[in-house]
């Protein structure tokens, strides 16, 4: 007898943790689906020996232009971001980083980025890596932030606006989100 009064503390117990488990994990998955975010457009301003500089010219292969460079094609960049592709418009930001070019037809290289913001509701930067494509959308996505971007996940998609000149411009469209345990200091 005393045995199986043990046994059924002990199954109700185990039942009253498998219970709470059940619950505790429900309101995590509930918060998952609440995620905080934002989403805006900037536009980004990158004039050839001015805000952009190629460092090491690669392989042989097609002709330097607005859209290719050759294989292995080095440069760096610090291009101011606008609310507007007008280069005049306010600057909100600074998109600053390095491109190698990693296809051989000089269409695509591998980006890594850091884009800094000084907007109205957020200061901060945002960190991408990806794969960019010279005259088509790259979605890149984010490895990290600062700021009021602290812990923001999510990706940055870059379209070529303008490519002809010696300044081009790229639309580039923000999505961020913020995980439940990381709520911006300024939400909007």
């Amino acid at each position: 007898m005393a045995l199986s009064v043990c046994y059924s503390f002990f199954l109700s117990y185990l039942l009253l943790f498998v219970l709470l488990s059940h619950k505790a994990s429900s309101i995590s998955h509930h918060h998952h689906h609440e995620l905080k975010s934002i989403h805006f457009t900037l536009f980004q301003h990158e004039t050839i020996n001015k805000t952009a500089y190629l460092i090491v010219n690669g392989v042989a292969g097609p002709a330097i232009s607005q859209t290719t460079t050759p294989f292995g094609t080095l440069y760096v960049f610090q291009d101011p971001l606008t609310l507007k592709a007008n280069s005049n418009s306010k600057i909100v930001g600074t998109a600053e980083g390095t491109s190698i070019t990693s296809s051989l037809n000089g269409l695509q290289s591998i980006s890594i980025a850091k884009i800094t913001l000084m907007m109205n509701h957020y200061k901060g930067s945002i960190s991408v890596v990806g794969g960019t494509h010279n005259t088509k959308p790259s979605n890149h996505p984010v490895v990290g932030g600062t700021g009021d971007f602290l812990f923001v996940q999510g990706y940055v998609t870059s379209s070529p606006v303008d490519l002809s000149g010696i300044t081009v411009t790229y639309k580039i469209q923000f999505h961020l989100y913020w995980p439940p345990y990381a709520i911006p200091s300024h939400p909007k």
